[in-house]
């Protein structure tokens, strides 16, 4: 079953406008992070539900914060033995629904046999309870730890221990110090070489995770990163808190969640039922409760039109200025998938703007991913040939 809740897991960003055009260290939080056996439990016993464990160096030294949400804290941190730099994701498991963000984003990682490019890449997942660590593994039946983790996801109530004895998940994964795509687009003029290669690297990496039976869920510009370690900026999805993994859970027309008839999945004939995402990039059937992965490809026509005709607006509640398309009505603006929701038979503007360099190729192809009929938009692998199409033949 997709047992995300509704719209209690939608992640707001309706309250906006369109637009015309760190916080400070904690003292008490930047801290060595203890990690222990990566190999397995070992060092590590339980006694009356507490760890004991060897003493030994940190892992990981915290330098600074570099990103802050509803549900986790992000830091810069240095790896000590080999010096890399890594990110690394505090998420407080003191309530079910933060515990299910944090297995799903877990599982959806671990779950990657290969590496991509352009999907961020999961170095190693940390339980940590009164100071102590235990490396996470998939499906690890001896921890109990773990099992009780599931076991709060699945019963929507806390099991794992008292508020007196908080209990977190650590995720260390590589560092893109570019910022994320709205920080990178909106800092520097207009490169259509750029625009170009990012269209490109998306649309391989949402292939990628389809291809493994991973619907994101919550594509946005704020969750996809960038790294420049290469010397070109290389895009990396990340923020896998909404995803669905939906391996071994149906391969059929009529496919349902929590079926279990197939290991091989066709994504765009299994239902979510979770109305879940962001506004502005949310699909007119996600609205409804009722969509499958062509939903990503909704979101991601919303990223690339935005990101093409640089088109904004500022989120009330962070005031950053975002990138997102939407419709207007009066003096409001609308998300594009709940305009199309109220009025299927609306024809998009695009493009939007009046001087604008897109191509009739590419204005076709948004068409499509945009279509209000998911039946009508490409899957992602076609998505991919046609963009490869599109962009190798200009």
């Amino acid at each position: 079953m997709d047992t995300a809740g509704g719209d209690n897991w939608r992640r707001r960003t309706r309250s906006a406008q369109a637009c015309p055009g760190a916080r400070a260290d904690e003292s008490g939080v930047l801290r060595c992070l203890n990690v222990g056996n990566t190999e397995g439990d070992h060092d590590m016993e339980e006694d009356s539900g507490l760890f004991k464990q060897k003493p030994r160096a940190p892992r990981y030294n915290l330098l600074r914060e570099v990103g802050r949400g509803t549900y986790g804290v992000v830091y810069e941190a240095v790896a000590r033995r080999s010096g890399a730099t890594v990110a690394v994701k505090k998420l407080r498991c003191d309530a079910p629904e933060n515990v299910e963000l944090a297995l799903q984003e877990f599982w959806a990682l671990t779950s990657l046999e290969k590496r991509h490019e352009n999907v961020v890449q999961l170095e190693e997942c940390v339980l940590q309870r009164n100071g102590m660590a235990q490396k996470m593994s998939h499906g690890n039946k001896r921890s109990k730890q773990y099992l009780r983790l599931v076991e709060t996801s699945l019963k929507g109530e806390r099991v794992l221990s008292p508020p007196e004895e908080p209990c977190y998940l650590w995720f260390v994964m590589e560092f893109c110090e570019g910022g994320d795509l709205n920080q990178f687009i909106l800092s520097r003029r207009p490169d259509p070489q750029t625009n170009s290669s990012f269209m490109l690297q998306l649309t391989s990496a949402v292939a990628f995770l389809h291809e493994n039976n991973i619907v994101h869920r919550d594509l946005k510009p704020d969750n996809i990163l960038i790294s420049e370690k290469s010397g070109s900026p290389v895009l990396k999805v990340a923020d896998f808190g909404l995803s669905k993994v939906c391996a071994g859970l149906g391969n059929t027309s009529e496919g349902k969640e929590g079926e279990d008839k197939s290991k091989n999945v066709n994504l765009n004939k299994y239902w979510l039922s979770s109305a879940c995402g962001s506004d502005f990039f949310m699909a007119p059937e996600v609205w409804e409760g009722h969509y499958t992965a062509k939903a990503d490809i909704f979101a991601l026509g919303i990223i690339i039109w935005a990101m093409l005709e640089r088109i904004t607006f500022i989120d009330a509640e962070s005031k950053r200025e975002l990138l997102g398309t939407y419709v207007r009505q009066g003096a409001d603006i609308v998300p594009v998938g709940e305009a199309l929701l109220e009025n299927p038979k609306m024809v998009l503007n695009i493009p939007l703007k009046r001087r604008s360099c897109m191509s009739d190729k590419v204005r076709k192809l948004l068409q499509d991913m945009l279509a209000v009929n998911p039946q009508d938009r490409p899957d992602a692998f076609e998505l991919q040939a046609r963009m490869d199409h599109v962009m190798y033949a200009t």
